[in-house]
């Protein structure tokens, strides 16, 4: 059996990051477990709390992080998220790989925290997907319906920002049709557990 995996993925929103992260656990149900990110956000429609994201107050997700329970968190688009560092130990330390869906900012602050412990050096993959084309990105949002336009248009200002730092990740997919992106990923996934007996 290989070594469990610590994957986390960061893309702007609109990349498709949070479907692709859906779909490469169902494709590997016994093997991937997705990391639960906590998150100050209102839910948006059909999202479930403890599925999807753990709905928190702003009060209590800053207590949480003043305890240390976080591996990372921070500030996107003026709201806080971050993965609980219990979760990530419990994945990885039941044989599971972890998969997380993190912004930059987060990525960089794993990555930091990886080169300190080797439990999560040995485990750490990380995937950037880079969407180019600013106005397929604005396409993208706006097909969601589920922001408005002032939101959209800082979202992808935001998204200029995150594609500087592309080239911080071992593996950088060029978004394109979903299925393509799909292929991608997991392809980048079976080869990582082949690497690591």
């Amino acid at each position: 059996m290989s070594r469990p995996l610590l994957i986390v993925v960061s893309g702007p929103a609109g990349s498709g990051k949070t479907t692709l992260c859906d779909r490469l656990t169902r494709a590997h149900p016994g093997a991937i477990r997705r990391v639960v990110t906590c998150t100050t956000r209102a839910p948006r429609a059909g999202e479930r709390d403890g599925v999807d994201y753990h709905f928190l107050s702003r009060p209590d997700f800053e207590a949480q992080v003043a305890a240390g329970v976080f591996l990372e968190h921070a500030l996107v688009h003026g709201n806080l998220y971050g993965p609980r560092a219990a979760d990530v130990v419990a994945h990885l330390g039941a044989g599971h790989d972890a998969l997380l869906n993190v912004d930059v900012q987060g990525a960089a602050t794993i990555r930091a925290k990886s080169a300190a412990d080797p439990r999560l050096a040995g485990a750490l993959v990380t995937v950037f997907v880079r969407v180019s084309d600013r106005n397929e990105l604005r396409r993208r949002l706006t097909g969601r319906g589920t922001d408005a336009a002032d939101e959209i248009d800082r979202r992808v200002a935001a998204a200029e920002e995150e594609l500087r730092h592309a080239g911080e990740y071992a593996h950088v997919i060029e978004s394109g049709p979903r299925e393509a992106d799909f292929a991608a990923l997991d392809a980048i996934y079976l080869a990582e557990k082949a690497r690591r007996p």
